[in-house]
């Protein structure tokens, strides 16, 4: 198994980084050979600058600002994302990473007259998760359609291997959560990626 991990919060003594620990363990105590990105930490920009974008179509072209973090995504099966859900999305800097990353022809096939579906590229991952924390509780965020898990779960979904395994887990009511539901959570990660 090879996994990368791509982590997302700017506070290193957050408890995110308690669940990147708990995720990175879990998946090396599964013999996975285990790539972690903290995107914060590496000073990541986010934004797609004018120059980027007018080439963004350009296959080859687009690679070149992203090349490292591409090369990672296209060695790994197994791809999976630790962030804080805030406004019921990832952070705008793990949103930025999506967009300047995930460019066309290496990840995707841009829709054409004669393939109107496009093509997904990113056969490589057969396994996509999420964990994350949510201020909200899980009503809520039904509720409000949980927007930051389509984007994965669905948008990001349909570009991995047809038979691509999901997991996702969230400790909701993250902001009056207690060290009790913090450790039962933690170990819920632990178990879930064994059986991932």
């Amino acid at each position: 198994m090879r996994a990368l991990v791509i982590f997302a919060h700017p506070c290193p003594e957050s408890f995110n980084a308690a669940v990147r620990d708990q995720v990175v363990t879990a998946l090396r105590n599964r013999g996975a050979e285990v790539h972690l990105r903290d995107l914060y930490a590496e000073g990541f920009n986010p934004v797609m600058n004018a120059d980027e974008r007018r080439g963004y179509h350009v296959q080859g072209e687009n690679e070149v600002p992203v090349r490292d973090y591409l090369d990672e995504l296209l060695w790994c099966d197994t791809l999976v994302f630790v962030y804080p859900t805030w406004w019921f999305a990832p952070p705008a800097m793990l949103k930025g990473w999506i967009e300047r990353v995930f460019v066309p022809y290496a990840t995707f096939t841009i829709p054409s007259e004669k393939a109107a579906m496009g093509r997904a590229n990113l056969h490589n991952i057969s396994r996509l998760g999420v964990v994350t924390t949510c201020g909200a509780t899980w009503w809520v965020s039904k509720l409000v359609g949980e927007p930051g898990r389509r984007i994965i779960m669905r948008g990001l979904r349909v570009l991995c291997h047809p038979a691509c395994r999901t997991l996702y887990l969230a400790h909701y009511q993250m902001d009056s959560s207690t060290p009790a539901s913090r450790t039962r959570y933690l170990k819920s990660v632990a178990t879930a990626l064994r059986r991932f």
